[in-house]
């Protein structure tokens, strides 16, 4: 069960980078710099592999273990790292839903901007179109 341990306090390593990564990103987006978006997805990718493996190996080495093999010093070190791994996990959803709102309020400015930009081509070329037209007039009249 020693080797559990180990793979839980490794597991918890990889969710502290995952959460550090998140947090650089965060200030980052709120900063409006989206610029390292898809490098900031594929290390989140990498890290979210590592600790699939690492799920991984915890469950076949929980098969060989029996429970009742367990001292209870062990026992409350195994808690205290699950107890650990329980609040990466919840800081790390939270910082999600972060993220999420500051790419979603991102796409949302974008939308505005291009639908403002659509709207004053549309009142350029009207205004170019009248222009023309009293021109032609005038040259009609000349």
């Amino acid at each position: 069960m020693t080797s559990v341990l180990d793979l839980l306090i490794q597991k918890n390593h990889f969710l502290d980078k995952f959460s550090h990564l998140n947090e650089r990103e965060i200030l980052n987006f709120m900063e409006g710099n989206f610029d390292n978006l898809d490098s900031f997805y594929n290390s989140r990718e990498k890290i979210l592999g590592i600790l699939s493996e690492i799920d991984i190996k915890i469950q076949e080495e929980s098969i060989f273990e029996v429970e009742s093999d367990v001292d209870n010093q062990l026992r409350k070190k195994i808690l205290r790292a699950l107890d650990y791994k329980s609040d990466q996990v919840t800081r790390i959803l939270g910082q999600d839903l972060q993220i999420l709102s500051l790419i979603e309020t991102a796409k949302s400015n974008i939308i505005k901007e291009l639908s403002q930009v659509k709207s004053t081509r549309k009142i350029l070329g009207s205004y170019k179109s009248e222009k023309n037209i009293k021109s032609d007039k005038v040259n009609e009249k000349v």
